[in-house]
């Protein structure tokens, strides 16, 4: 097994794990190796190097989940001032509460403002929804005091990651 740090061109960071240089190669020239965050298929490979264990003089911070709001109920520790390791935790953290609100609520797809006016004036059973809408139209719902939150559609919450 091979594990490879792999970035696209707007620098998102993430770990793939494949048989064999051969298969990384092949999956990369086929386009099937994608960013999970923008969908990019332009992946490099980062340098990487083995695990080294840092001298016991390196500060320890501990993020727990009142800190971090509602993204993880994980708490989050990280060593010294490395940004990268704090970017990839903080980006982990988004993804899998991301894809735990995505699990959490049902897509109506673009029907969404319709079907959430029917659960505010309860034609529908309540429940969390989501889908796409229009800019107007979701003022419209949040004038007439339905809560709807905008959501940027990363392609990673598209589809089950592993």
């Amino acid at each position: 097994m091979k594990v490879y740090n792999l970035a696209c061109p707007l620098d998102h960071r993430f770990e793939g794990w494949f048989a064999s240089e051969q298969d990384c190669l092949d999956q990369q020239d086929s386009g099937m190796l994608a960013c999970p965050v923008c969908d990019s298929t332009e992946i490099t490979r980062m340098p990487s190097a083995p695990h080294i264990a840092k001298s016991s003089s390196s500060t320890e911070l501990t993020v727990s989940k009142a800190d971090m709001g509602s993204i993880s109920g994980d708490v989050v520790a990280l060593t010294g001032n490395d940004h990268s390791q704090l970017e990839a935790q903080v980006q982990a953290a988004f993804l899998k509460g991301m894809r735990d609100l995505m699990g959490k609520s049902e897509d109506v797809g673009t029907a969404f403002a319709e079907e959430a006016r029917k659960i505010h004036y309860k034609e529908s059973p309540e429940r969390s929804i989501r889908g796409q809408t229009t800019l107007d139209e979701a003022e419209a719902l949040q004038d007439e005091g339905i809560e709807v939150m905008a959501m940027p559609m990363m392609p990673a919450l598209k589809n089950t990651l592993q």
